[in-house]
């Protein structure tokens, strides 16, 4: 027999999935508009690469270009080729530059290629002698030692006398290796370095804050800013507090809650070990998810250290995982809470408004970018869709 909705009131998929991610589009818009706020005279770009870190470029994509944000970078030329879509006046600039091969998906898409290497330049300078100009961007590497030309080789494409004609970059850039620490030496010495670049390219667009570099202040700015994890309500800064406003809420489902004895073990290795009756709580949320093993609260190297390992929230109250992590399942000890407040059915939050996403981060022993882009593709997402 086949059953459609109109011959029954099916619910949402929402209201019953296994793992529900809540995205606040209004939230990152707001932090977009902080960080634009921050960023003084600077134009704000927006990066969305990894998916948007994970919460969904086309949604996410449309809500910031509604916010104002008509610059964005994205990792990957498909990335591009899909918010292109939802940013019709934007430029995008795609971070890994172009290779052999991808000069249609780049051209269809009105995508620019950020130049990062002798190879890809070379190839660039073929294709628009095949093409004709066509706009790109430079990366320079000012002491990162991962992605960009060197100072030397930039400031020798900046003079007129060796710089191919066909050579017209929209923008030249750096990134900063230790802007999370404001007092690092490194960035002053970046800074200088660059400023040295982006007065050699006299007239065309500089850009080397991204989230973090932003914090530092007007010298770091230059005319384009490039917010990301600030973006996603994540700590951009070590010990500074954050600002920004959550953006993104987990769930996991309850599948069961029971009883277990003081002096039994709880989940693989028999590493947990009640030190009382308890009651636990087996959610539908595992390493499969992108919730990471080492949140385990025994069992893994950071406990061992004598690290506190991860919690969920649930009926008002934290609730400590026991035992650890598995691909699938998590269990959670719910004995201080009232006997009736946990049922099977009810959703445990794993990251929100009430377990913050760097202090989950902290616990699996890792930053809140690699917690948020490991969200797994099981999710069932709801996006609250107010932007204004």
């Amino acid at each position: 027999m086949t059953f459609s909705a109109d011959d029954h009131d099916l619910p949402d998929p929402f209201d019953s999935a296994p793992l529900r991610l809540t995205i606040d589009l209004a939230a990152i818009a707001d932090n977009w508009r902080e960080m634009a706020r921050r960023s003084g005279r600077a134009r704000t770009a927006a990066v969305v690469k990894a998916d948007a870190y994970g919460l969904g470029i086309e949604d996410v994509g449309a809500a910031l270009y509604f916010a104002g944000a008509r610059d964005f970078f994205v990792a990957l030329p498909a990335e591009g080729a899909i918010l292109r879509a939802f940013a019709p006046e934007a430029r995008i600039f795609v971070l890994s530059g172009i290779w052999p091969g991808m000069e249609e998906l780049f051209f269809e898409n009105d995508l620019v290629p950020v130049l990062a290497s002798q190879e890809q330049f070379a190839f660039w300078m073929g294709v628009v002698a095949d093409y004709g100009d066509y706009p790109c961007a430079l990366q320079v590497d000012t002491g990162f030692n991962r992605l960009g030309l060197s100072v030397e080789d930039a400031l020798m494409l900046a003079d007129d006398t060796s710089r191919p004609a066909s050579f017209s970059p929209v923008l030249v850039m750096s990134h900063l290796a230790c802007a999370d620490t404001p007092t690092a030496v490194m960035n002053r010495t970046q800074l200088d370095r660059f400023r040295t670049v982006a007065t050699a390219f006299e007239g065309i667009d500089a850009s080397l804050a991204a989230s973090a570099g932003i914090m530092l202040g007007e010298d770091y700015h230059f005319d384009l800013t490039r917010p990301g994890i600030a973006l996603y309500g994540g700590e951009s800064v070590n010990g500074l507090p954050n600002r920004m406003r959550n953006v993104a809420t987990a769930e996991a489902r309850i599948l069961t809650v029971h009883g277990a004895r003081s002096g039994e073990t709880v989940s693989y290795g028999g590493t947990g070990i009640l030190n009382r009756d308890s009651r636990l709580a087996v959610a539908s949320i595992g390493y499969a998810d992108g919730f990471h093993r080492n949140l385990s609260g025994s069992g893994v190297a950071l406990r061992n250290a004598g690290l506190a390992g991860g919690y969920g929230w649930i009926a008002g109250q934290k609730v400590p995982i026991v035992g650890r992590v598995t691909m699938d399942l998590t269990i959670f000890d719910i004995t201080d809470l009232p006997e009736t407040a946990v049922h099977a059915g009810d959703y445990i939050e794993l990251i929100g408004p009430n377990i913050a996403l760097d202090d989950a981060a902290r616990a699996a022993g890792t930053i809140g970018y690699e917690l948020l882009t490991s969200l797994g593709l099981r999710y069932e997402r709801h996006y609250l869709q107010s932007v204004d």
